[in-house]
């Protein structure tokens, strides 16, 4: 008998798995802290064999390379992959026996990446489980454009091929289970449920049931913004990331705030967005530790500012370091816990916006007040209708066109209110008057408020 364990990194939308026998396994696409996959393999009492990676990776820091030193397994890569590491390399149709009974078959499915590659574990020779990656997902299949802008038509196509290469190879009742497509900007669309099979993936997912042409031209023309920080992944993955470093940073007083705010560092607090509203260190942003943290800190900040973190408690501290590390930002330069009071000096007081929801902008506008709405959500989601007059700036691109937005009273919003947050947070922290619309967007039609489509 096999298994499969799950690891869900639900900040990134990603996850890994590791698979194997009574005695042996393989991790395929680890993340960089490599800790949470030793210890699933140590509570099944099992030896990691071999660490499989199905792509380099655009999103995420693999914990690849160190996993492998540190176990002493296989580590399998892509041949076509350009790499500055040890690696085993591994073409189509490569075998290896992770266990008695168990094979682990590589299967050439190029689309997201040139040289992606799945992986089929194979029980008694047949098909038991696809490791798929950025190939095929739940109900669609990663996206072909981070590669290179020229690659893309191309390597949608390819995509499109290699979906029905899995299909054509797998029998229907094999699970299919994907590395991105749950909240990952690696998708190309949004990926629908929990868990999958190649028999359901042949009715449900576009790839299988449109034509190339009509298929690629769907995709393409559907494909959302891609996160900055995204550049800075594949790169480091290719050359082979540092083990990660999930030592305590050095705690911050009041006064270190300060003087980390004077020098344009970022300090981030980590509360809820109820709790930063009411009273938060003057200049700092908020980024919920509940919330896609990673995806989003990562998207917005100048890449390698200095970051200080602040929170309640210092789990919350210990939570976002790992996340963080896992896109790169290494090692906060300090971090503070506690009551926000002990964050400023003596004389200075929290700084404070009032939230609202969307009936409170109609009750606004309805007694004639000159109010600013900005809409901060990404195109494609605003395309689906916005709020007459709306100001648009996505809240990616939001730090770097602060003085685009008009002056006045600023009411942000967005699709849920965690958007809406950080960029209040922003234009608080550049002196600007704003209201944060902590509210769901369908709320806008029924607060009576006009919604229309560009």
């Amino acid at each position: 008998m096999f298994f499969v364990d799950t690891l869900e990194f639900e900040g990134l939308g990603n996850r890994s798995y590791l698979a194997g026998g009574p005695r042996a396994a393989v991790a395929v696409d680890p993340p960089r802290d490599i800790d949470q996959v030793i210890a699933a393999a140590a509570k099944r009492g099992v030896r990691i064999a071999y660490v499989a990676e199905t792509h380099v990776h655009n999103d995420y820091i693999t914990g690849g390379p160190e996993l492998a030193r540190v176990t002493g397994a296989s580590y399998l890569v892509p041949a076509a992959a350009h790499v500055s590491f040890a690696r085993t390399l591994v073409a189509d149709g490569d075998t290896v026996t992770v266990d008695e009974g168990l094979v682990l078959r590589a299967l050439a499915t190029p689309g997201h990446t040139p040289h992606h590659t799945s992986y089929v574990l194979e029980e008694d020779g047949r098909g038991a489980a696809a490791f798929t990656g950025g190939s095929l997902l739940i109900g669609t299949v990663g996206r072909p454009d981070l590669v290179e802008p020229r690659l893309t038509e191309e390597l949608a196509r390819a995509q499109h091929a290699s979906a029905h290469r899995l299909a054509d190879e797998l029998d229907d009742e094999v699970p299919v289970l994907p590395t991105h497509g749950f909240g990952s900007f690696c998708s190309s669309s949004q990926a629908e449920g929990d868990a999958t099979t190649i028999g359901r993936e042949r009715t449900a997912n576009d790839a299988l049931t449109r034509d190339v042409d009509t298929f690629v031209a769907e995709m393409l023309a559907g494909l959302d913004d891609v996160p900055a920080y995204y550049a800075h992944m594949g790169p480091a993955n290719a050359a082979g990331p540092a083990p990660v470093d999930l030592t305590p940073a050095g705690r911050a007083d009041a006064g270190e705030i300060a003087a980390r705010l004077a020098a344009g560092e970022w300090v981030v607090d980590l509360r809820s967005r109820t709790a930063f509203a009411e009273g938060h260190v003057a200049g700092s942003f908020n980024f919920e530790g509940d919330g896609k943290l990673a995806t989003y800190l990562a998207w917005l900040i100048p890449w390698g500012k200095p970051v200080t973190l602040l929170a309640d408690t210092p789990e919350r501290i210990a939570d976002a370091q790992r996340e963080l590390a896992r896109v790169g930002i290494d090692r906060p330069a300090a971090a503070a816990t506690g009551d926000p009071a002990a964050w400023i000096r003596e004389g200075e007081r929290l700084a404070s916006f009032p939230r609202a929801r969307f009936a409170d902008l109609a009750e606004v506008r309805g007694r004639g007040e000159e109010v600013v709405v900005l809409d901060v959500r990404r195109d494609s989601e605003r395309a689906a209708g916005h709020v007459e007059g709306a100001v648009h700036v996505p809240v990616h691109e939001l730090y770097g066109r602060l003085d685009e937005v008009p002056s006045g009273t600023v009411w942000v919003h967005c699709a849920g209110g965690m958007r809406a947050a950080i960029a209040a947070s922003l234009l608080d922290a550049a002196g600007r008057a704003v209201v944060a619309v902590d509210d769901g967007f369908d709320a806008a039609r029924e607060a009576g408020l006009t919604v229309t489509r560009p």
